[in-house]
């Protein structure tokens, strides 16, 4: 990757390998409270990947390198219904939710997405998709860039759980990143919880989640509890009806080591 994000990718290995005592707090908060204190804005800065897309690490699994949806199925199982365009795809409004052919489990996952220009709508109206790990873990995408929303709801949040540490939100028709560490739950063969799934993650090469620890699946206005599921699911994106661009998404399967885990 060029500008940062080689920098961001080791980042996040080394934060991922100090004690977990670090996460971020606990959630006391109602559920997407619009009285949460929202994080404070951040510039991100520049990088190369505004103009060209970045080159995946040697060891990823390209899910989409910008050509076409042949890693991709729509919401039925058949061919994914959204748009390809020059080194992009486009959520088609009301074609529905894609998911990936393949499963995971613990990844890194790195994406680029971009907001519809010009920006429209207000609060979760505005560019919104969402990236979900495992099909049940959502990692929000949101036109957050001067756009009030509840906290735990705007670009980068956990959603309905943690808002991310800052807003690092580039305005609308710029290309973003999201580097993803995703650890995954792990059920014990009669279904109960042995442990909860833990993100850390940067958004625009800034860090904006720690090790957090997952209260179960995410949801909108709940929080579901752990239900037992396999240890490998589809990485999903949401059509939420806006025309959101994503590009270079790649994702590298690690192994339980990479955690601390025998």
């Amino acid at each position: 990757m060029r500008g940062h994000s080689s920098a961001s990718i080791v980042a996040i290995w080394w934060l991922t390998m100090i004690s977990p005592l670090y996460g971020q707090q606990p959630i006391k908060w109602q559920i997407h409270d619009m009285e949460r204190p929202v994080p404070p804005v951040v510039d991100p800065g520049t990088v190369s990947t505004q103009s060209e897309a970045g080159r995946p690490p040697a060891d990823a699994i390209v899910l989409f390198d910008g050509k076409d949806l042949s890693q991709w199925l729509g919401g039925d199982g058949g061919p994914a219904k959204w748009k390809v365009g020059n080194g992009y795809m486009e959520v088609e409004p009301g074609t529905g939710d894609i998911a990936s052919k393949s499963s995971f489990g613990d990844c890194q996952l790195h994406l680029e997405f971009s907001e519809p220009l010009p920006g429209s709508g207000e609060s979760q109206e505005r560019g919104n998709s969402g990236v979900f790990l495992m099909g049940l873990y959502e990692i929000q995408v949101l036109d957050s860039y001067h756009n009030r929303t509840y906290a735990d709801g705007q670009a980068a949040a956990v959603y309905g759980q943690y808002p991310p540490l800052v807003n690092a939100s580039r305005p609308p028709g710029e290309w973003q990143m999201y580097d993803i560490v995703f650890q995954a739950p792990r059920f014990a063969a009669d279904g109960r919880l042995l442990r909860p799934a833990r993100v850390t993650m940067l958004h625009n090469g800034l860090l904006v989640h720690y090790n957090v620890e997952l209260t179960g699946p995410t949801a909108h206005k709940k929080r579901p509890p752990y239900k037992s599921h396999p240890e490998k699911l589809p990485l999903k994106l949401q059509d939420h009806h806006n025309p959101v661009r994503f590009r270079n998404i790649w994702i590298r399967e690690l192994k339980p080591d990479a955690f601390g885990e025998s």
